[in-house]
């Protein structure tokens, strides 16, 4: 295996992660409103990801500087062909990471239902948008023989891609209550399993139904088992979450995202960035690739730091490994109230 193509394989490994740790908690995200009766309940649902959402945001920010350094004519495409859904996907991101610090600084239920629905907004966008975007990726985008994107964003927005976007949407909507269901107890427990058990045919129809267009698109053999081996860990994730063992269903699902991701990336494989239109403009992995020496130097770095990123990863996810109901719940402190606008002084006279 060359480097170059190491680093395509680093760089889907990077993309699986984060999807299956963001992706619970986009769904988490989602159902924050539609699993939780009144505060106390958001502030379970809430409390599960707090100390975990952040650090499982590393993961893109890693995938993305890696394609810089790794595959700087692949980064500047993708950025500039995508730039409208990436964009969007970075305010959302934004946008959700201040309701999260934001939702508990004034004792006002107007003031916490805004933010929860900045919450909600902002893990079903990036939910949606990373599903057209690598849908696009493995399908092919109009490019020039010198590899600029040549197209538009509705161009973007084409069946094959909404499909893809539909299925990453209905997939972190499950491993989101999984993982609740994992990680609660109580009403919000049960309330997660019934979502899941509601989700789990949606998903996997999707699921099927946007590997099968893959498999059409760009498949393989290769392609056609992963394929296999997602659509069967899905099938045994819900029938583990109807046996109420919570810890293997999610874990399915984690590998259910894997397997997916993995499919994308090996109907991809040679090519990082196809081009729809002139075949002269699809950029290859050794076409995108940084010098030998620049990938050299990554590779020493990643392998010294990685393991560390996955110790103190791992370390948190221990740490805070219990379940939460209403009764590890603190009473709310003292906070301000939400400051009214002043009137203006009535005029005498």
């Amino acid at each position: 295996m060359t480097l170059p193509e190491l680093w395509f394989v680093l760089i889907a490994v990077l993309w699986a992660g984060y999807f299956v740790l963001e992706g619970f908690d986009f769904g988490v995200g989602m159902l924050l409103a539609g699993l939780s009766r009144d505060e106390v309940d958001r502030r379970v649902v809430l409390n599960t990801i707090g100390p975990v959402w952040d650090g499982n945001e590393v993961w893109v920010l890693v995938a993305g500087g890696a394609t810089f350094a790794a595959f700087p004519d692949w980064y500047a495409s993708l950025f500039s062909g995508f730039y409208l859904p990436l964009l969007l996907v970075l305010v959302a991101l934004i946008v959700r990471g201040v309701a999260f610090e934001y939702r508990g600084k004034v004792d006002s239920a107007s003031w916490r239902r805004r933010w929860d629905l900045c919450i909600v907004w902002g893990s079903l966008l990036p939910s949606v948008l990373w599903g057209v975007a690598f849908a696009n990726l493995v399908r092919g985008v109009p490019m020039t023989a010198e590899g600029e994107f040549d197209g538009s964003l509705l161009g973007l927005l084409n069946p094959y891609a909404l499909l893809g976007g539909l299925t990453t949407c209905t997939l972190f909507l499950l491993h989101g209550a999984l993982f609740l269901a994992l990680r609660t107890t109580g009403g919000v427990r049960e309330r997660a399993h019934r979502a899941a058990a509601a989700l789990g045919p949606v998903a996997a129809a999707l699921a099927v139904a946007f590997l099968g267009w893959t498999q059409a698109l760009r498949g393989s053999a290769a392609t056609l088992a992963l394929a296999a081996v997602a659509a069967a860990a899905l099938v045994a994730g819900l029938v583990a979450q109807r046996a109420r063992r919570e810890g293997w269903a999610f874990a399915l699902t984690a590998v259910t995202l894997v397997a997916a991701v993995a499919t994308l990336f090996v109907a991809l494989f040679p090519d990082v960035m196809p081009s729809s239109t002139d075949p002269a403009g699809t950029l290859s992995i050794a076409g995108a690739a940084s010098s030998g020496y620049t990938l050299e130097v990554m590779t020493r770095v990643a392998a010294f730091g990685t393991p560390l990123v996955l110790l103190y990863q791992g370390w948190t996810y221990w740490v805070f490994r219990r379940r939460i109901g209403r009764g590890s719940i603190p009473a709310p402190v003292a906070l301000p109230a939400q400051r009214r606008p002043e009137t203006a002084p009535e005029q005498v006279g």
